[in-house]
């Protein structure tokens, strides 16, 4: 990436990085300091401050038992040339049942020169359980 990539080739890289699994490449979408939240996470919203906490943060992540594609992409422009609003869907299909499924997203973004520095990111968490067979998980989460 570099200071003359736009906003949008920024989230473009991190949404299809993030769906083909590429997670040791998408920390270096983000500045040294950064400020990335996930409000509506049922799992808590932990900042993440900083690069080294992205590296965790994407090097945790459960392995992939459903694979999946941004679509849907809508990128709007807003009065600050460094911030963008995406709205998108995770598609796909569950392997074992053949179902498919969409996880609807929003993320709001500032990115300037090239790299995120700030970000909040409205997932669907419940949709993304089911389609990975994670609802027990997430249920024992929120009663635990």
């Amino acid at each position: 990436m570099t200071s003359q990539d736009t906003p949008e080739d920024v989230f473009l890289r991190l949404v299809n990085g993030v769906a083909e699994g590429r997670r040791d490449e998408l920390p270096a979408l983000y500045a040294e300091q950064t400020d990335v939240r996930h409000p509506m996470s049922p799992y808590g919203d932990e900042p993440l401050t900083s690069r080294d906490e992205l590296r965790r943060h994407f090097g945790s992540r459960a392995p992939r038992n459903v694979s999946y594609q941004p679509s849907n992409i809508r990128v709007h422009q807003t009065a600050d040339p460094e911030v963008i609003v995406a709205e998108f869907d995770y598609v796909g299909v569950v392997p074992a049942t053949d179902e498919p499924f969409t996880v609807p997203c929003v993320f709001v973004m500032r990115i300037r020169d090239g790299l995120i520095v700030e970000s909040r990111d409205y997932i669907d968490h419940v949709a993304f359980a089911k389609a990975r067979g994670q609802v027990d998980h997430l249920i024992a989460v929120l009663t635990g």
